[in-house]
């Protein structure tokens, strides 16, 4: 690749200057980049490329060209040391993603929008959780290969003196792995010493215990006297969406919230997870019908959800729908901790542990192990969804009785 600096004497302009460019020359082919410079062609001196003394701002110009010159072939230096081949797509790829020198908030930035724009707005959560964790410890005006092993040690002291648990720490730190690497794979910067090579993320993850209550807590639980106050009808909804997860094969809150009437086909209910994109089909035991009609509107469409949680109306993209349902779940689980502490449960009551609740208490009932799997941990849900998959209806439903 030949870098030189010309001036485009055909092209004019009123005050008899023209502009100066940097051309590059690859396999006889040439490429112009601006420099948004333009003089006299006097002021020019084409051999030694640069601004004559007696041009006005000559000093000020010449330095601008010099800067703009090394910054490509920094980049040149870079691809080079990556092992990328040097063309004209990867030297003046314009894409602000691959600029050199992004900060580490400025590409977290752009990770989160295409998150975003992709849909994966959970993923696009957890990026910024880490990335506000970031700049709460240090400024993110940083650049990546200023992230070294001692950087890591330092913010994952930092996480734990603020008292989070080893999984969040882990989730975190899984997060700046992944945009540290995407970085690298985009040449916004060049390691020589990757620092998560030693800095292992792994060990960060700790077993957490597998919560889950019996039948007996069950059903005391479904018997359990609220309190008429003005949250009587919120509460009531808190602890129906338990146990209608538990009713329903462990169906995960966001898959609750948007459920539609049109999901209930022939006394089953049939959803795709969005986890996973799964087909998912269980029976609609009785309880679980009879939380339906208690709180499915009397004048509904199939196309309505099934439960007061989202409005197809007002909930319409999938940013406000992502909004709300996280809203409601922090209010349903704040209601069901109420509930365990009522109940003297050793450990809270979430929407979560009604799904492992439906695990459990299948295992506990003697149901083979390849139907429903012990962990219903992040990790295993979908594992567990593809042993759910590869059985009839018919085994499903036979276990499924254990519930009641």
């Amino acid at each position: 690749m030949n870098i030189r600096i010309v001036q485009k004497k055909e092209v004019v302009y009123k005050n008899g200057c023209s502009p100066l460019f940097i051309r590059f020359t690859s396999e006889r082919k040439s490429k112009f980049v601006s420099l948004g410079v333009s003089v006299l062609p006097e002021h020019w001196y084409n051999e030694q490329q640069r601004i004559t003394d007696d041009c006005t701002d000559s000093n000020l110009l010449n330095a601008l060209i010099t800067t703009k010159l090394e910054e490509y072939r920094k980049r040149i230096r870079k691809l080079e040391i990556l092992e990328i081949e040097i063309n004209f797509e990867t030297l003046l790829d314009t894409n602000s993603r691959k600029s050199p020198n992004q900060t580490v908030a400025e590409y977290f930035g752009k990770l989160i929008a295409d998150f975003k724009k992709a849909g994966k707005l959970q993923t696009a959560a957890k990026y910024s959780f880490c990335l506000s964790s970031l700049n709460k410890f240090r400024p993110t005006s940083i650049t990546f290969d200023k992230v070294d092993k001692t950087f890591l040690a330092e913010f994952e002291q930092y996480l734990r003196d603020r008292g989070l648990s080893g999984n969040t720490i882990a989730t975190k730190f899984t997060n700046l792995k992944s945009a540290y690497n995407k970085a690298l794979e985009d040449s916004v910067f060049v390691s020589r010493d990757n620092p998560f090579a030693k800095y292992k993320v792994g060990k960060l993850w700790t077993k957490t215990r597998k919560r889950a209550i019996t039948k007996e807590d069950i059903v005391r639980l479904k018997n359990l006297e609220l309190p008429k106050d003005s949250c009587f009808g919120y509460k009531e909804l808190s602890r129906d969406i338990f146990m209608f997860s538990y009713y329903t094969a462990g169906i995960n809150f966001k898959d609750i919230a948007t459920l539609r009437h049109s999901d209930i086909v022939n006394g089953r209910v049939c959803y795709q997870r969005h986890k996973t994109k799964k087909l998912i089909s269980c029976p609609l035991l009785p309880y679980a019908q009879h939380i339906i009609e208690k709180h499915c509107s009397p004048f509904y469409d199939n196309d309505d959800y099934i439960f007061p949680i989202l409005n197809r109306q007002v909930h319409i993209t999938e940013q406000q729908i992502f909004n709300r349902v996280h809203k409601v779940l922090v209010r349903v689980n704040a209601n069901l901790k109420m509930m365990s502490n009522e109940l003297g449960l050793p450990f809270p009551l979430t929407t979560y542990v009604a799904r492992h609740t439906y695990a459990t208490v299948l295992k506990r009932s003697g149901v083979n192990i390849a139907i429903i799997s012990e962990s219903l941990g992040h990790s295993d849900l979908s594992t567990t969804q593809i042993y759910l998959d590869s059985f009839e209806n018919s085994q499903i439903d036979e276990a499924m009785k254990n519930l009641l």
